[in-house]
């Protein structure tokens, strides 16, 4: 692969994760916001049901999503045969074998692309969705496998890209696995979309740092064919400065989809109309002013209200009461 490939997938996952995120954004927001009062002038225009556009809203977006899935995945297959053939060519088996095991993880989201644009189209398909979902489960499972144990050289700061690459990879793997527990919820395909976003923009960046003049200082590309290359440092101290600059480039891309996705999202709370439940809290002096127009609070302690009740209790009984002890007809007074 070199920077036009890795360019071209890098956009394709970012447009991808782009169009999961404005789907789980308008699911979100149906879901969340609080519609207006019905108008007492119009009640047969407020009755009226709206769902049908946003459910042809909401496939018309999976549709897109799922035929630019099975695009890149078409592209992923074609430019791994095209560097299977140039390894061969080069006698590179190393480099064979590195494209070849690209192929099943591109099949496999290609078959989920297919099962997912049947399932949209076609009512009567034997197939549902969690089931589409499981297939894309397995190959998120497959697609980190494949950059976990890609480790051709150890020496290679290629290595540390893959290894943080493998970030996105398990968040979109986590969302997934959360989508089939929880299907009805925005929140897994939001996740999931990030995930994918970040993944193409890691995609650019490796690009960038691979194949142009923004390699590391004291690195250089070392290619043995079209799929087999590696990046070398002439010493420790510029190997470990390049493994520190692909982290510190890894966390401006994740600070900065952060920072998009808050501001993207926020937007579209606010055309939507997504509002809070403020309507369940009142404020705290109306509370106050209904509970004085029916009890008085005082500061006496709980001694005090006993010895009033003592009090009460005894000024209940009579003061004058005499006590008479009589024996044999003989009575004292007193």
């Amino acid at each position: 692969m070199g920077l036009f490939e890795l360019a071209v997938a890098g956009g394709g996952f970012i447009s991808i994760g782009a169009l999961e995120a404005l789907a789980a954004s308008g699911s979100l927001a149906r879901r969340t916001g609080s519609p207006g009062p019905p108008s007492p002038l119009g009640p047969i225009a407020s009755s009226t049901p709206r769902s049908p556009p946003r459910s042809r809203t909401k496939i018309g977006t999976s549709l897109i999503s799922l035929v630019s899935v099975s695009v890149l995945s078409i592209l992923f297959v074609v430019n791994s045969l095209i560097s299977v053939t140039d390894a061969a060519g080069a006698r590179d088996r190393v480099g064979s074998a590195l494209q070849l095991q690209v192929v099943p993880v591109a099949a496999l989201f290609l078959l989920y692309s297919v099962a997912g644009i049947l399932v949209n189209l076609l009512s009567s398909f034997p197939l549902s969705s969690s089931l589409v979902d499981v297939i894309a489960l397995f190959a998120f499972v497959e697609e980190f496998l494949v950059y976990y144990f890609q480790r051709k050289d150890t020496s290679g700061i290629e290595n540390r890209y893959f290894d943080l690459m493998l970030v996105p990879i398990t968040i979109c793997t986590f969302s997934t696995i959360l989508g089939l527990k929880s299907p009805k919820s925005a929140f897994p395909r939001l996740a999931r979309a990030v995930g994918l976003v970040l993944q193409g923009t890691w995609f650019l960046q490796m690009g960038f740092s691979f194949y142009t003049g923004l390699v590391a200082h004291g690195c250089w590309l070392h290619g043995k064919s079209r799929g087999n290359y590696t990046v070398k440092c002439k010493g420790h101290p510029e190997y470990h400065r390049a493994r520190a600059i692909a982290t510190l480039q890894f966390n401006c891309h994740l600070a900065l989809l952060v920072t998009v996705v808050v501001g993207v999202y926020s937007l579209i709370a606010q055309k939507n109309g997504i509002q809070g439940d403020f309507a369940k809290y009142r404020p705290l002096g109306i509370e106050v002013q209904s509970l004085g127009n029916h009890a008085q609070f005082t500061l006496d302690s709980d001694e005090d209200v006993d010895d009033g009740i003592r009090e009460e209790e005894n000024a209940g009984k009579p003061k004058g009461a005499a006590i008479e002890l009589s024996a044999n007809g003989y009575g004292s007074h007193h």
